[in-house]
């Protein structure tokens, strides 16, 4: 088609070029003291690079997410539903911790005709501002998140302004947002679309309402889906979300099916993640260079210290001794190849790890008992890794595994994962989860696995990065890349949990195996009372104490074992109506996640 089109450009300006020279009168000759002037024919290359230049114009980055939405995760309905709910709970969980609000947060799905759903998100949050709320809902690459190193979940200012701009695409229906910072405040109530040729608000109503609420944000958006239960659903995303943020009431209201609430299991709120400087360890060169460029800091030794963490005086003298420069030198004279040497510096120096207040791990404590609520086992563990460095980002890694019980013993193991408290659903086979818990040797631990797979028994595997910076693969923020330092740590966190499990079931093994060679032992202790009935012409009461003493006498020769066979009833806080939300499938939602799933390995 282009060379068609070339084709017919050439002739088309052949055929102006034959016009132009009939109707132009005859030139006088050239004067031979005049130099030749020289005339660029309109057929030219030229000529084309001047066309070809007038159909370039500069991208709005909204143009380019209506084109590739699949990128931010609207790539069918049943994800488009689950990415919009998420990126507004996401927000509001944001909010609300930021404002230190213990979070209330209301998830609503109406159908309101053939694959078109209602959803509505209310929270209790601080509010927005009124010359906030268009920007923040309909402007990508808008927030006060993507400067910050410190934990927080959202990150590019893209999702939420995303799923608006996909509502609009699929329904033409604007988003309605009422926000309200105080009591004594009116509350501001918008209509908005997206502009994607200028990735600008599109006011459609701008007004003041009576709302309720002292304080808090709801925004309502409809939009083409498709609700589907199973373990990629809006039910799973509730339900662990409700797992790994123990301090969050949710009321759930899904299409099918009655109002759910999910209590908080904890009034205590966590702790407030803290802003943090960049870590010396792992920042690249350029992103060095670039930083030297901006810093206030007049001298080498001063930009160490006020533009990094964890480095003081000494460590600053350290680092220059081993770049070999001065430290009186100016920020602004710094080559490209001195930086070099910065950076050499820095990595011949040890420093401090990370301050650990800028990113809020859960805890051993709380991911134990966030999982004990939903899987019903006969062993926990839980594993929190000190924090971490990858590209001068700080993270930490943990881990929680829930052993038998309920759980199938002939099927690859449940993973579940999570991102700055946040359930990751999708993609799981691209995430470096996959690869930490592959690249595991699990028969170490008693535990089934054929080569590299997946490892197969009655476990369930938690893994929470906690970061100032999640690597996602993409903007839809489904899966984790494979930095090595981030699968290493996982890895070790893994293998640590891996080891407490070993004890368990190599202990239960050796229990299982005292108890089998017991039972050959007790087999024969009423033949042995009998014989020794007819030997000694006892009666049958002396033969039944001669059975009893017998008996001690194997409790005190072989010690006394309890029991490690599985009770239901010993983990007091399961909640089987909390386990069962979003499991029940139908066979819809049972091809989809094996479509899903195939997709993945």
């Amino acid at each position: 088609m282009a060379d068609t089109n070339l084709q017919d450009y050439d002739e088309k300006t052949q055929n102006q070029t034959q016009e132009s020279t009939i109707k132009e009168p005859i030139k006088e000759p050239v004067k031979q003291n005049e130099p030749n002037k020289k005339e660029i024919p309109t057929n030219s290359s030229d000529s084309k690079a001047h066309e070809m230049a007038k159909s370039q114009r500069e991208i709005s980055i909204a143009e380019f997410f209506e084109k590739n939405r699949h990128l931010l995760g609207f790539d069918n309905k049943r994800k488009a539903l689950l990415t919009t709910i998420k990126e507004a709970v996401d927000n509001s969980l944001d909010a609300c911790e930021e404002a230190d609000i213990l979070p209330e947060i209301i998830v609503e799905i109406h159908e309101v005709g053939n694959d078109k759903y209602r959803v509505i998100i209310e929270d209790n949050g601080p509010g927005i501002i009124k010359a906030q709320i268009p920007k923040i809902f309909a402007k990508l690459l808008y927030g006060s998140k993507f400067h910050k190193l410190k934990m927080q979940r959202g990150q590019q200012g893209i999702g939420i302004s995303a799923a608006v701009m996909y509502a609009q695409l699929t329904t033409g229906k604007p988003a309605k947002i009422i926000s309200k910072i105080h009591k004594d405040e009116p509350a501001h109530y918008y209509e908005l679309k997206i502009d994607t040729a200028t990735n600008k608000p599109d006011i459609v109503k701008d007004d003041m309402k009576e709302w309720y609420k002292d304080h808090g944000t709801r925004i309502e958006i409809d939009l083409e889906a498709s609700y589907n239960k199973g373990n990629q659903s809006v039910d799973e995303y509730i339900r662990e979300t409700a797992v790994i943020n123990p301090h969050v009431t949710l009321i759930y209201q899904p299409p099918k099916g009655e109002q759910l609430m999910l209590v908080r299991a904890t009034e205590q709120k966590p702790k407030q993640a803290q802003e943090i400087k960049p870590h010396p360890y792992g920042v690249e060169l350029g992103m060095l260079i670039k930083m030297l460029n901006v810093t206030e800091a007049k001298t080498i030794k001063q930009f160490l210290k006020e533009d990094f963490s964890r480095v003081g005086d000494k460590a600053a003298e350290e680092i220059l001794e081993n770049s070999k420069l001065l430290s009186k030198t100016k920020t602004k004279n710094i080559s490209r190849d001195m930086a070099e040497q910065l950076m050499e510096g820095i990595k011949k120096t040890k420093l401090m790890m990370p301050p650990t207040d800028c990113i809020v791990p859960l805890g051993e404590e709380m991911l134990e008992k966030g999982i004990k609520k939903e899987i019903n086992a006969e062993f926990y563990t839980s594993v929190s890794r000190p924090p971490a460095v990858y590209r001068g980002n700080p993270f930490a890694i943990e881990v929680a595994i829930a052993y038998g019980g309920d759980q199938p013993s002939d099927k690859a193991i449940n993973v579940m994962r999570f991102a700055n408290r946040v359930p990751l659903l999708y993609q799981q086979g691209a995430c470096a989860t996959q690869e930490s818990i592959t690249q595991t040797n699990w028969k170490s631990y008693g535990i089934n696995q054929t080569g590299s797979n997946m490892p197969t028994g009655p476990i369930t595997v938690v893994i929470h990065i906690a970061s100032v910076w999640v690597p996602f693969t993409s903007e839809a923020k489904e899966a984790i890349a494979h930095y090595p330092e981030i699968i290493k740590e996982m890895k070790l966190a893994i293998q640590e949990a891996g080891r407490n499990l070993a004890k368990y079931v190599k202990k239960k093994k050796r229990v299982k195996d005292e108890l089998k060679k017991r039972s050959y032992i007790e087999t024969y202790i009423p033949h042995i009372a009998e014989a020794l009935r007819d030997l000694t012409e006892c009666s049958a009461t002396e033969e039944e104490i001669i059975k009893e003493n017998l008996t001690e006498l194997l409790e005190q020769q072989r010690g006394k074992v309890d029991s490690l066979d599985f009770d239901p009833t010993k983990n007091e806080e399961y909640d089987e109506d909390f386990a069962k939300i979003g499991r029940e499938k139908d066979e819809e939602d049972e091809e989809d996640d094996q479509e899903e799933n195939g997709e993945e390995k």
